[in-house]
């Protein structure tokens, strides 16, 4: 009987599904799905082997996440008939100061993920209720979590670090960086590719609705634009990125509530906000409305600044890759954020770029500019496949 597992990347509005076949502790891919939990009814959309298929779900995933689950493990084992399921990999954005690396789940490890929801509150409680609705429908498969966090666990404790009393550090008030499985994947591919900038200073760019940069040093992390939370670094899609703290605290003299700025910050902001029009790249390229063309200047403005403050870091910029949904596609972004980076020896090669090709700078610039594709699923299922056979993560 084949053997799989499965793998969920859970945002705020959509769950990402990897399907994945088991050879020993070798996860191969065989196919991905998507829920966008905005529409209604809900549907899911599965390609499997290349075959595509989509099914309505008829739960209401804000009532009942098992009920969406058991209809989606019921497509998957029986209508893809792909065997025994022997284990679930989750994408778990926060794993705080405790959890450096992937692990098996058990209650005390849930427990001590709910007690970091507020941190990441967009995908925290989102990443929970999976974890729990599989435990109830398959009691006893084995679930893991990869930590967006854990990547940035080799940071040092200055890059970390707030200019707060010592006893809010201790406390673990401080830098955890996002996006660090991407980035983990990244430094991968790096060394497979056998690219000169594996060993050297890389500046990664994960552009998508959630974005942030990473400095890289010989395949580990040295510093990130975000930080003790997910609102942090640069602009994204709805959250505002960097923020001057005194703002915060206008508004709640101003008698804004918590719960209502957690939502200004959270959802109404960023690209969204400044724009007026929408959170999605896309639309805004195609937009003429002056505030969508401001909210892309604003963020190329911001990503650029990042890659310099993480050049300084690194002492140096061998390499700046590119990754993620604007970052894998969106020519015209790239290239507005590559300019402002001129000064550093960054030069495009104008057709490379148009083309999405590897590598996309001009050879005469001294910082080679990479895109390539992220892939958080594989990351995860490898993880899960040498967690269920005891080997470490």
């Amino acid at each position: 009987m084949n053997r799989w597992l499965l793998t969920f990347n859970a945002g705020s509005s959509s769950i990402k599904l990897g399907v994945f076949r088991l050879d020993g502790e070798r996860a191969s891919k065989i196919g991905h799905g998507q829920l966008d939990l905005h529409l209604s009814p809900l549907r899911l959309r599965l390609e499997i082997e290349g075959k595509a298929s989509a099914m309505a779900i008829d739960a209401d995933p804000a009532a009942s996440m098992d009920k969406v689950l058991e209809q989606v493990l019921h497509q998957l084992e029986v209508g893809h008939e792909q065997g025994a399921l022997c284990a679930v990999g989750h994408r778990v954005v926060h794993g705080g100061l405790h959890l450096a690396r992937s692990v098996r789940l058990d209650e005390r490890i849930e427990q001590e993920l709910e007690s970091l929801a507020p941190l990441a509150p967009l995908h925290q409680p989102q990443n929970l209720r999976l974890i729990r609705a599989i435990a109830r429908l398959r009691p006893g498969l084995p679930q893991t979590a990869s930590f967006d966090t854990a990547f940035h666990a080799t940071q040092d404790a200055l890059a970390r670090r707030f200019a707060l009393p010592r006893k809010l550090h201790d406390e673990g008030v401080l830098r955890y960086g996002f996006h660090g499985i991407s980035y983990r994947y990244i430094a991968s591919e790096l060394r497979r590719r056998q690219l000169p900038e594996a060993h050297g200073n890389v500046v990664v760019a994960h552009l998508g609705n959630g974005a942030s940069l990473c400095g890289i040093q010989n395949g580990r992390s040295v510093d990130a634009s975000t930080g003790f939370s997910t609102l942090e670094g640069v602009p994204m899609g709805t959250r505002c990125g960097a923020l001057d703290a005194g703002v915060l605290l206008y508004l709640l003299q101003q008698g804004m509530t918590p719960a209502a700025l957690e939502d200004l910050l959270y959802h109404q902001s960023g690209l969204l906000g400044v724009s007026g029009v929408s959170a999605d790249v896309r639309t805004l390229q195609q937009s003429t409305e002056p505030s969508a063309r401001e909210a892309l200047e604003l963020f190329a403005l911001r990503c650029a600044g990042e890659a310099a403050r993480l050049a300084t870091t690194l002492g140096g910029m061998d390499a700046l890759v590119f990754t993620a949904g604007i970052g894998e596609h969106d020519a015209r972004m790239r290239a507005a954020i590559c300019a402002r980076l001129d000064w550093l020896g960054v030069q495009l090669d104008e057709s490379a770029n148009a083309q999405h090709l590897e590598c996309i700078s001009h050879q005469a610039s001294r910082v080679r500019v990479l895109v390539i594709p992220t892939n958080e699923e594989q990351v995860i299922a490898d993880d899960a496949a040498r967690l269920i056979h005891g080997s470490p993560a």
